[in-house]
């Protein structure tokens, strides 16, 4: 065996200036694989988030013998944190349009066919857009004049120039953590997908064919095709940033638990929130969830993603904003009033063009890559992880065309082919 590495074609971020990477290794055999013009039957997927279990359950649904690996556990990072907000249109006249489209309506089904909505509080809602100026001298809970009677009762904030930009047939949520864990307990008891927690150490090549990986301690599990749905933790597996670049954009958010759910309606906000020091304006989003919690989040910023997703924390700074425009929001959500459940933070996998990397590694037949989702992670999740069986299993997807995500795009940028 040799260890292949290759030199970023760019300069690295701090993310890709790591002492230790996963490695792709090939063996001296230029034999091809048996199953190489056979459909795959074995399939490893790397990555326990929402692209990684939605594909683990798809490829398993269609009949695939498939091993999810995660190193921690389940939606422990941004798919446990994510805020969940799922949007018909709101992608449309860019590349993530179709697929954002495709997966709007399959949440829908998908929560149907999972013993209802209420097994990870999928619903409808509407979705508002508020700006917000906040001033010292405005008492809590006092409304400002001429507001728009589509807010409602519980914001009680300084909120002006209200409008609907989404409605309940176009806007919708789901708690992305019971979402991501509720697919793959289906996916373990209805289709016998084997679920290992354990580190990606290497990735061993046959000829130009994908043969096993090599777990953390030694473990091999020989596969006909691997899917690598890493997340920020792509720019970790010099396999992926020798030919493109994922960075983490570190995000946070606050979970509340008001004395008085049954107040808080479904109405999802998006706000312009003006401080009064002059500050650039925010663009925090708030939340309620059919639990009866509130999320709310916002104050992202590009930071080196760490090697376990369990020692994110949230900076001390931006938690304490969220909570000022929680309390600045509605009366509701303020000290006294409601408990704060969570203060967190997570990474958004996000790429140079902005586009989800989806589809076959160049040169590495039967390896596959889904990462870059960025904020529409939870949203495009379904969509992806059924383009990527079709993909693995058939050859190509049906459900969208994955021609824009390829990551072959890289390549052909590099040689200026386009």
């Amino acid at each position: 065996m040799v260890v292949v590495t290759s030199p970023p074609p760019f300069s690295p971020s701090p993310c890709l200036r790591q002492t230790r990477k996963t490695t792709l290794i090939r063996s001296s055999s230029s034999a091809s694989s048996p199953m190489e013009q056979q459909h795959p039957t074995r399939v490893v997927v790397c990555g326990g988030g929402v692209i990684g279990v939605c594909t683990a359950y798809f490829l398993a649904k269609k009949g695939a013998s498939v091993t999810l690996v995660e190193k921690s556990s389940v939606a422990c990072a941004a798919s446990g944190k994510a805020g969940g907000f799922l949007a018909l249109d709101w992608c449309d006249g860019g590349p993530v349009s179709a697929l954002a489209r495709a997966s709007f309506d399959l949440h829908r089904s998908l929560a149907l066919e999972l013993d209802g909505p209420r097994s990870y509080d999928y619903r409808p809602l509407t979705t508002l857009k508020l700006f917000i100026t906040e001033s010292p001298d405005a008492p809590s809970g006092s409304k400002s004049s001429g507001n728009s009677n589509i807010v409602p009762a519980w914001v009680d904030g300084p909120a002006r120039s209200a409008k609907t930009i989404g409605t309940r047939e176009t806007t919708a949520q789901v708690h992305p953590q019971l979402f991501t864990r509720t697919l793959i307990s289906k996916a373990v008891d209805n289709y016998g997908v084997e679920m290992v927690i354990g580190k990606l150490e290497s990735v061993e090549v046959e000829g130009d064919r994908v043969k096993s990986v090599v777990l953390e301690g030694g473990r091999v599990i020989d596969t006909d095709a691997l899917v690598l749905a890493l997340g920020p933790w792509s720019c970790k597996l010099e396999l992926l940033s020798s030919l493109f670049r994922v960075y983490g954009l570190k995000a946070h958010s606050i979970v509340l638990e008001p004395k008085e759910p049954d107040a808080i309606t479904p109405h999802a906000l998006f706000l312009s929130y003006n401080l009064p020091e002059g500050r650039k304006p925010l663009d925090p989003e708030v939340y309620p969830r059919p639990t009866g919690e509130v999320y709310v989040c916002g104050m992202s910023v590009e930071e080196e993603v760490p090697d376990d997703p369990e020692e994110i924390v949230g900076n001390p700074e931006s938690i304490r904003v969220l909570k000022r425009v929680a309390r600045t929001v509605s009366s509701h959500l303020g000290e006294g009033e409601a408990q704060v459940k969570a203060e967190q933070a997570c990474f958004l996998p996000c790429t140079d063009d902005g586009v989800p990397v989806i589809g076959e590694v160049p040169g590495v037949q039967g390896c596959y890559v889904a990462t870059g989702h960025s904020c529409w992670g939870i949203l495009n999740g379904p969509a992806t992880g059924a383009a990527m069986s079709e993909l693995v299993l058939d050859g190509r997807a049906n459900i969208v065309d994955l021609s824009p995500f390829s990551p072959a795009r890289f390549v052909r940028r590099r040689k200026g082919m386009v």
